[in-house]
């Protein structure tokens, strides 16, 4: 936290609520047509955002407004690590509107992720971004997320 900020324009941190579901969903849809592994399904996506919502002891969400309109969004879910004997912290979603990057708003969103699990005693946030995804292998590297020798895999069961 307390990172060099570039000059900010005004916009606000908040936690997100139901009402901005239909916002987020399609801060979901931007950041899917960039990370090939995912699909955009607005109906999968508000499901999955509205679990979120109602999970308020081990799920975040928060957004960012400018000028009344929601601009980026960011979730924080909470894990119990054997690594780290407690909760762990993955952030799951992070995604500024194309046109409101560079201003400050994701560094802000990831800091209030990171306030809400120092809080919490968390120990270690985590997250997966797209190999082909340099702008924000970029931006997470400027803010001091290293990589890990760990490969992430997945199968789906359905």
């Amino acid at each position: 936290m307390n990172r060099n900020h570039p000059p900010r324009v005004n916009f606000h941190i908040r936690l997100a609520e139901a009402k901005d579901l239909c916002a987020m969903v399609k801060l979901l849809e931007v950041l899917f047509r960039v990370e090939p592994d995912f699909s955009i399904d607005t109906e999968r996506q508000r499901k999955g955002l509205t679990l979120l919502l109602n999970r308020p002891d081990t799920a975040r969400l928060w957004v960012a407004e400018m000028e009344g309109r929601v601009v980026g969004m960011v979730s924080l879910q909470l894990l119990v690590s054997t690594a780290e004997g407690g909760e762990s912290g993955l952030v799951e979603d992070l995604v500024v509107l194309p046109e409101r990057r560079g201003r400050g708003v994701g560094t802000a969103l990831l800091d209030a992720a990171e306030g809400w699990a120092r809080a919490r005693g968390i120990h270690r946030l985590q997250l997966l971004a797209d190999r082909g995804n340099g702008a924000a292998l970029a931006f997470y590297q400027r803010l001091s997320w290293r990589g890990s020798r760990m490969v992430a895999l997945r199968r789906r069961l359905e």
